[in-house]
């Protein structure tokens, strides 16, 4: 069975950081591409980022975040990375990682992030 545990989250003044985790198990990570989705309140989901199983791949980002938050992976840790820099308020909102499934059925459990003054 899939799980997928997010840590890092918190609560963050507008153009902070953060730097999200997400560790897998139940699966062979290596063979699974991922993504970040976030839901701010009251809001659907929105799909934030993908890493490719190939490393070979580029990552593709959200217009909205482009050029602020960066994904990684490391395959030898099961671990999936966002860093997320110069933070908006608009960022606020619950992160996911999540697999390649409909409508990003299979995610974690979430952690919160909170860009507030």
């Amino acid at each position: 069975e899939v799980q997928l545990v997010e840590s890092g989250g918190g609560l963050v003044q507008p153009g902070g950081s953060l730097r999200l985790s997400c560790v897998g198990s139940g699966f062979t990570f290596s063979t699974y591409s991922l993504n970040w989705v976030r839901q701010a309140p009251g809001k659907g989901l929105e799909w934030v980022s993908r890493i490719d199983r190939a490393t070979d791949k580029r990552p593709f980002y959200a217009d909205s975040v482009k050029g602020r938050f960066t994904i990684s992976r490391d395959n030898a840790a099961n671990t999936l990375y966002l860093r997320m820099n110069n933070l908006k308020p608009e960022d606020t909102a619950m992160y996911y990682c999540a697999t390649d499934s409909p409508m990003y059925k299979v995610r974690g459990q979430g952690t919160q992030v909170t860009v507030s003054s």
